[in-house]
């Protein structure tokens, strides 16, 4: 590959680095004429990052960790305390990613230095119940509604800090657009009923 070649090749990723999120699977960047080995060579040459395997990107320590999440899980739903902050209901962004993902998704995915993610596996058909979206990193990602969050939270509060659980419970009471109907829903469907009545029931 000469100078030129090289130059539109780069060109190319790049552009197709901005249609995939700013990650691309090796498998897309094969169309352009490079093997494993020309992938490799660009790596080496600070031209590629490998993100993970069969994952490419570039300046990908510089960019900011929203974009690479949305880039690497677009099938995934941020749940937990990632959603807590995102709803604004904790102040501090958790130093891990909590990702709801089908619990047929492979381990592999998650083997990754940065940023750091914590999927929770789950059963495709209660996965998608109370899916919403939200604006993320110049695109949408998905989130539990917070009706479903807090259910969420309370079925295993044992994986929340404590102080968290507590602020979110109570920003959730001072709630003025929460939906009860909607939160005893996803209560039955998530198996805590008990918990939602005995914890906040009595200031809804």
């Amino acid at each position: 590959m000469n100078a030129k070649q090289k130059e539109q090749t780069i060109e190319e990723i790049k552009k197709l680095l901005e249609e995939n999120n700013g990650i691309v699977k090796a498998e897309k960047l094969y169309p352009l004429g490079l093997t494993y080995k020309s992938i490799q060579g660009l790596v080496k040459a600070g031209i590629l990052d490998h993100v993970k395997s069969g994952y490419y990107s570039m300046g990908y320590e510089e960019k900011p960790q929203e974009e690479i999440i949305l880039g690497l899980f677009p099938d995934g739903i941020l749940c937990m305390d990632s959603a807590l902050y995102y709803y604004g209901y904790i102040e501090k962004r958790p130093y891990e990613w909590s990702i709801a993902i089908s619990k047929n998704t492979s381990k592999s995915r998650f083997r990754m230095e940065y940023p750091v993610v914590k999927p929770y596996y789950t059963e495709p058909e209660v996965m998608e119940l109370g899916v919403t979206v939200i604006p993320f990193a110049g695109g949408e990602m998905k989130i539990y509604e917070k009706e479903r969050l807090i259910c969420d939270c309370l079925k295993y509060e044992e994986r929340l800090e404590r102080e968290d659980l507590k602020k979110a419970l109570l920003a959730f009471i001072n709630e003025p657009k929460k939906d009860i109907a909607k939160l005893m829903e996803y209560a039955r469907a998530r198996k805590v009923v008990a918990k939602i009545q005995s914890r906040i029931g009595v200031w809804l």
